[in-house]
């Protein structure tokens, strides 16, 4: 009877995405996540990964993980209030906090934990989030989770934050005020407004709260997006991945000492989930490393992102205002937006489609992520692709 119950439930729900052109097919990768991508036995030029620096399959971090496992083991262990701290983690927090100009950090298991654990171990149902309106899932599911009021701002709209600030301040209802955003919106690649927002948040004694997932290891020279605009000693909560432009897995936030102190106690998977592993940890301390060393590798991923947004462009499609690599092409209706992703991948081109709720309805688009791995004749060829399935559509 249960098993019914569930089908119920289940059959007309996944009938409707598919019919609606809502239904992702997840695809498996056959080998390393670079460049060119394997999947069913055809070579393919990535265009889908977050994999910015091209360090996911660098060999100095396979290198250091190696070392680390044949160190420390596979695993921590446990968690880390436990006996799952290792010195590596220790290590690696320490190498954070410099890399983001901070007095302390701490490492997550993802991203995703470190929004849900950091906003609810600081917001409670007595306070109020201010919150742009295209934040990240994991932002807004971390609000919902403090039980905090939650309050949408327009995005990236200075005179609304503003508004909503003093209409919040002169409410009285609440403790404390937090403003978030991301540092790099990943949908569209523009770039929050730092400089505009501290000012704003010290007229109104606002907590701020950067979650700079997209724009760690490629604004500020890799630094991010906060050093990008010198507010490293303004902002309060950096957040950020270990996953992306670091190239392995896990997220971090860094702050002050005190902060990191409070989330080492109350943030809830700091607290209650088993450590990173030794070698994820020692591979994101090498790839910090590599950063530091030397801005080439950021450099070409911007050269590789500034030459693919003039090619598209020149093509006509529309590609929004991105201000980073970041580069989508804005097709539209969702079910043409998935035939485009299909014949770009039967055309050689792996670029996945984006659709609501991930973006709002009637904005599907292929969101291109350009990499310092790619070359240009790789990036010429995802160009000649786009022409002809462009025109073949009759999308430009």
């Amino acid at each position: 009877m249960a098993k019914k119950v569930l089908a119920d439930f289940l059959t007309p729900q996944l009938n409707e995405l598919r019919e609606n052109g809502l239904y992702n097919v997840i695809d498996t990768i056959e080998g390393p996540n670079g460049p060119i991508v394997t999947i069913n036995g055809k070579s393919l030029i990535n265009m889908s990964s977050n994999n910015y620096l091209g360090l996911a399959n660098n060999e100095r971090l396979k290198q250091k993980a190696h070392e680390a496992i044949e160190e420390y083991g596979v695993g921590a262990g446990a968690v880390r209030t436990i006996n799952g701290t290792l010195a590596i983690h220790n290590e690696l927090e320490k190498t954070i906090a410099k890399f983001k100009h901070t007095e302390a950090a701490i490492a997550f298991q993802s991203g995703f934990n470190c929004n849900m654990g950091a906003i609810s171990a600081l917001m409670t149902k007595k306070d109020a989030i201010l919150s742009d309106e295209l934040n990240h899932a994991s932002i807004i599911d971390g609000c919902r989770l403090s039980g905090a009021k939650i309050i949408r701002v327009k995005h990236q709209d200075m005179d609304d934050l503003r508004r909503v600030a003093k209409e919040t301040i002169e409410s009285g209802l609440y403790e404390k005020i937090m403003y978030i955003t991301d540092g790099v919106f990943s949908m569209d690649g523009d770039v929050a407004k730092l400089p505009e927002i501290v000012e704003i948040a010290d007229e109104f004694g606002l907590i701020t709260y950067v979650d700079d997932a997209h724009g760690s290891g490629v604004m500020g020279n890799g630094a991010g997006t906060v050093k990008h605009f010198g507010l490293s000693d303004r902002i309060d909560l950096q957040i950020g991945t270990l996953s992306k432009a670091i190239g392995v897995v896990g997220g971090y936030v860094a702050g002050t000492e005190q902060l990191i102190d409070w989330l080492k106690v109350r943030a809830r998977p700091f607290l209650f989930s088993t450590s990173l592993t030794p070698g994820d940890a020692a591979a994101c301390m090498e790839a910090i490393h590599i950063m530091t060393e030397s801005t080439e590798k950021v450099e070409k991923l911007w050269e590789n992102g500034r030459y693919l947004k003039e090619g598209l462009k020149k093509l006509g499609f529309e590609i929004g205002h991105s201000e980073t690599p970041i580069t989508p092409c804005i097709i539209g209706k969702e079910d043409l937006t998935q035939l485009f992703s299909r014949r770009l991948m039967e055309e050689g081109v792996y670029a996945k489609s984006i659709t609501f709720p991930t973006v709002p309805r009637g904005t599907g688009r292929v969101r291109n992520m350009p990499t310092a791995a790619h070359t240009k004749e790789m990036l010429d060829e995802v160009l000649a692709v786009y022409e002809k399935i462009g025109k073949e559509l009759s999308i430009i």
